[in-house]
């Protein structure tokens, strides 16, 4: 039976200000994306947060995004293919060196928010993103937004690509998640979480805020580690999964 990674976005916390429950959550997933000091994270964090993936047996990925600290890089503004490459290029660097630093390297590179959304359908950023990963290290996989343009485009590029899906946010009709600041964007109950995931893995599409039947891939569950519920999220997904035989 093909096995599911599950993935979350670590490493957000900056100085003395706290973003999730990392060090509980990391047990319960297989790939840790970890935010490097655009977004979120300091090098402190960035060098705790690779050490807890190593003693966890968990891979590691950069969390790339937009450089907007005061908006935790989830407001969209206008930015240039080469100025995203630019940013790209910095943070995989940074987390590549905090890697190293502890014997170990990077898995794959995911990115964060704001540029995620943005480049999962402009094929101009998506390539950016791409090529920044090609210029580091071709061996990484990307992961994007599971029948998005950019995973479409990074595949042609030449990278491994990772279809992600998301266990806690709903899903429009085009395949793209639904934005925050809309009503139901966000899945709180753990039950409509599970269902949501089985139904993608064992039945290839996730049902949309329309109620329409939408065709998915999924090599990659995201979760999310900054919601309330998140730990008890984690636990009873990885649960629900592992009696499946699907982790």
């Amino acid at each position: 039976m093909k096995k599911i990674d599950i993935n979350c976005d670590m490493g957000e916390s900056y100085g003395a200000w706290v973003m999730g429950n990392d060090e509980a959550i990391m047990p319960y997933i297989t790939s840790a994306n970890i935010a490097c000091g655009f977004h979120a994270g300091d090098a402190h964090t960035m060098r705790k947060t690779v050490a807890s993936a190593i003693h966890h047996k968990v891979k590691i990925g950069a969390h790339p995004g937009l450089n907007d600290l005061p908006g935790f890089g989830r407001r969209p503004f206008p930015v240039s293919p080469e100025q995203v490459y630019d940013m790209v290029v910095v943070q995989i660097g940074a987390l590549a060196a905090v890697a190293k630093s502890q014997g170990t390297r990077l898995h794959h590179v995911k990115a964060h928010g704001a540029l995620y959304n943005m480049a999962a359908n402009n094929p101009a950023l998506a390539r950016a993103i791409a090529q920044a990963v090609l210029d580091l290290d071709g061996s990484l996989t990307l992961y994007a937004l599971a029948n998005s343009t950019q995973a479409d485009i990074a595949r042609e590029m030449g990278l491994q690509v990772a279809h992600e899906v998301f266990a806690d946010r709903s899903y429009q009709d085009d395949g793209t998640l639904t934005p925050r600041h809309m009503p139901g964007a966000c899945i709180s109950d753990i039950n409509q979480a599970i269902e949501q995931i089985l139904c993608m893995l064992a039945e290839g599409y996730v049902i949309t805020t329309s109620g329409k039947k939408l065709p998915i891939l999924a090599n990659t569950i995201c979760l999310h580690g900054d919601q309330p519920n998140a730990l008890a999220f984690a636990r009873q997904i990885h649960a629900a999964l592992k009696k499946q035989g699907l982790i």
